[in-house]
């Protein structure tokens, strides 16, 4: 019994830690997140002077690359954008002289280039970098990695530790604020965490694909187990997560001038644009010319693409096209794809709230703010119960030690970093912190505390 009771404070402090040191992270990874599932409104507005704009006297798409080209002498052509809708501007993907980056040039109907946008500066790509880099690159990336795999710890044993154990559903399933002060604001707590654990742990988990450690360990898994098909769509580690090129890659790799592509005989962009508008796809829609480099992959061969790059992505799909005769020639629908992927990208649109639409970006945004309601009241309960001079970490509740225990040992085996941390945490318990008084102390390590 002493044992588990030590074990189970231990842990009870791990949990104490994770929610000291993840708070902000959790904070940060709330409102970017909340902010980001509004990316089409985002990019709407951003582009809002290139819409709505005058279809009389519209100009054919290779006028449109045309006038693009000229306007950016040197530049590659990557991909053309079909209108969202028919008085919008074409926006056209080109890639600067000398391989330095990319840019997105937007031509109006009639043939005028009316401005252009750095598609590594827009405002989604830079929510998407914060929230999965902090825009510190791999050092943020890890941390985020970190801290999302403490965020499971916390929910999981949140939940087994504030378990109701035959109480009433009151503080469970709704606050009793009527109690006031800290009662209320521990069921406040209690109940918001309830609430948003599902829901919070589908985040964090569709998430991990896109982490450093846990990805890259991911995508080697199943390379070694046979279970890839075809080149991965989604990134791992430091680069955009959310977003689906990876502009300065593209942009040092093999772009297609206007001359490369419009050759006697081969189909033109304006034919391709015509059979892409008869595929009825989700926007956004592109046509990639022969050889231009994709996202994903090898550059795209000797054919037209015409792909849909909807953040839906059970609806995305692809088509390739002869230069010369224009037949189809290969056809990529999502119930191609292995049934590992489907999975994940099911999971993806879900995190990134373009899923179920509006009902999908309503509940990422509620499930933020429980989040940060969470964060927030953790914080006030520890500041209000913290001792003078002490860290303030609960003391025993129960003697739930072993279920605990499990619970966290498994995710260990599935999560790298949390492994790593708790590793690491566990080395500075026992060796360093406990052997200096003082640290020992503020922290609560005391002898019985480091028993087994």
């Amino acid at each position: 019994m002493a044992k588990e009771a030590a074990l189970y404070r231990t842990i009870w402090r791990w949990h104490f830690y994770a929610g000291l040191l993840v708070m902000p992270i959790i904070l940060i990874l709330s409102v970017s997140g909340a902010i980001y599932l509004f990316k089409p409104q985002i990019d709407q507005w951003e582009e809002r002077n290139f819409r709505g704009l005058p279809v009389d006297g519209s100009v054919s798409p290779d006028r449109q690359l045309s006038a693009a080209l000229v306007a950016n002498p040197g530049a590659g052509f990557h991909a053309y954008r079909l209108p969202e809708l028919p008085g919008d501007a074409a926006m056209i993907h080109l890639s600067r002289p000398g391989g330095d980056g990319m840019v997105d040039v937007f031509v109006s109907p009639q043939g005028k280039v009316l401005g252009s946008l750095d598609p590594e500066t827009r405002i989604a790509p830079t929510i998407a970098r914060f929230h999965g880099s902090l825009m510190i690159g791999k050092l943020g990336d890890w941390v985020v990695e970190l801290a999302a795999s403490w965020a499971i710890v916390m929910i999981l044993t949140g939940l087994y530790l504030w378990w109701p154990d035959g109480r009433g559903l009151a503080g469970v399933l709704w606050p009793r604020l009527h109690l006031g002060g800290r009662a209320a604001l521990r069921d406040l707590h209690a109940v918001t965490g309830f609430w948003v654990s599902g829901l919070a742990l589908v985040l964090l988990l569709t998430g991990l694909p896109w982490a450093s450690v846990w990805g890259d360990a991911f995508r080697m898994v199943r390379t070694e187990l046979g279970m890839m098909q075809g080149p991965q769509n989604w990134k791992t580690g430091s680069a955009d997560p959310h977003a689906e090129h990876d502009h300065k890659a593209m942009a040092k790799n093999h772009a297609v001038t206007h001359h490369d592509h419009h050759k006697p005989g081969q189909m033109s962009l304006t034919y391709v644009v015509a059979k892409a508008r008869g595929e009825r796809m989700a926007f956004p829609v592109l046509v990639l010319p022969p050889g231009a480099q994709q996202a994903f992959g090898p550059p795209t061969g000797n054919v037209w693409t015409v792909k849909s790059d909807t953040q839906n992505r059970p609806r995305a799909r692809s088509v390739d096209y002869d230069p010369v005769s224009g037949r189809e020639v290969a056809r990529r629908d999502f119930a191609d794809k292995h049934p590992i992927d489907r999975v994940v990208n099911y999971g993806i649109a879900w995190h990134e709230g373009q899923l179920l639409g509006a009902f999908n970006q309503i509940v990422g945004v509620l499930t933020a703010l429980m989040l940060v309601t969470l964060s927030v009241s953790g914080f006030i309960m520890w500041r209000r119960r913290k001792p003078e001079g002490l860290l303030g970490a609960p003391p025993p509740a129960s003697a739930k030690a072993r279920g605990v225990a499990a619970i966290v040992l498994l995710l260990a085996a599935l999560l790298p970093m949390l492994a790593a941390s708790l590793i690491l945490l566990w080395v500075a318990e026992r060796l360093v912190l406990s052997r200096v008084p003082p640290a020992a102390r503020w922290l609560g390590l005391d002898a019985a505390s480091l028993t087994r």
